[in-house]
């Protein structure tokens, strides 16, 4: 039984992995040191910070479940960090992605494909390449299948605007 366990855990590590694509990384690959990858930023918002920038997001996201946005967040965690000048991994660092034009994060090596598309990130966009990036980018190095519970996109688009804001 523990040997089914550990194959069951292997499995699913490499899935994890197998959800970005290594090619074009940055050589930087370490996590910031004042948070683990997946986590929000330790000076993140306060709880009220919080429910203001939520506030301010279009419907539905202005509704969200931070709480299972921040656990979807879970699988983008293998590539990508949230903290204010944190590391590029196998994706770009995530800080403040909501303010920016997709292929636009200095010091990160994006496919031509995103460079010339250069989506504004706004909620509803974000949302859109999270559910298909290749569907909306082809050529994109993201290698990321989707995700496609429209609830768990709404949460984690929330999620990644309330974790990478800078607090005013």
């Amino acid at each position: 039984m523990r040997k089914a366990a550990m194959t069951v855990v292997l499995i699913g590590a490499v899935a994890l992995l197998g959800a970005c694509n290594k090619s074009g990384s940055s050589t930087d690959t370490s996590a910031s040191s004042s948070s683990p990858a997946g986590a929000a930023p330790s000076s993140g918002p306060t709880p009220e910070q919080a429910k203001a920038i939520l506030a301010t997001l279009p419907a539905p996201y202005n509704t969200a479940d931070i709480e299972n946005g921040q656990a979807k967040f879970a699988v983008c965690s293998s590539c990508h960090t949230l903290t204010a000048g944190g590391s590029d991994m196998t994706g770009p660092n995530l800080h403040g992605v909501l303010t920016r034009k997709g292929g636009t994060e200095t010091g990160y090596s994006y496919s031509d494909a995103m460079k010339t598309a250069a989506p504004a990130w706004d909620a509803p966009t974000l949302d859109k390449w999270i559910e298909n990036p290749r569907g909306m980018i082809p050529g994109t190095k993201m290698s990321y299948i989707g995700m496609h519970d429209p609830k768990d996109r709404i949460d984690l688009v929330a999620y990644l605007a309330v974790a990478t804001a800078t607090p005013k």
